[in-house]
């Protein structure tokens, strides 16, 4: 039975391990969630009871676009030097690059949502765009954390 009580140890272990890795992955994603959201609304919509409008009123993708960007950029911060810390890349740039790779793909699903909703469905309310950055940014979510894990943040 040492065997199996090994075999059981590891694996403990490393799902200890992974759900630990998971909920501070968490945490970066929920305040790039407040930064991305944030800054979308902000963008688009405006302060709270401004009647106009943001700034890019007429353009909520481009808006989803430098929203998410700016969410990326604080993702990178906090996954390398916190939730990575002790698995990051010797090679800063490359691990940008693979970074910035795998943000690019998740901005286009982020995105992508907005399109389908706004130009596909006809919806354009703030309720209809905030569902369909939701379900994007689930979907971006879990790609990320599979690419992050499997190619971006890996000790050289």
């Amino acid at each position: 039975m040492p065997v199996l009580d090994s075999v059981t140890l590891r694996a403990r272990d490393a799902i200890k391990g992974i759900w630990r890795e998971a909920a501070k992955f968490g945490v970066v994603g929920a305040l790039a969630f407040v930064v991305d959201n944030g800054g979308y609304n902000l963008l688009v919509f405006g302060l709270p009871g401004g009647a106009a409008g943001g700034v890019m009123r007429t353009a909520p993708v481009q808006a989803s676009v430098i929203a998410t960007a700016a969410a990326a950029l604080f993702s990178w911060v906090g996954n390398r030097y916190w939730t990575y810390r002790g698995r990051h890349r010797d090679k800063v740039t490359h691990e940008l690059a693979l970074f910035l790779v795998a943000n690019g793909v998740g901005l286009a699903i982020t995105a992508g949502t907005v399109f389908a909703s706004r130009h596909l469905l006809g919806l354009d309310s703030a309720l209809s765009d905030n569902t369909a950055r939701i379900f994007g940014w689930i979907l971006a979510t879990l790609f990320r954390f599979y690419a992050y894990r499997r190619y971006v943040f890996v000790a050289s």
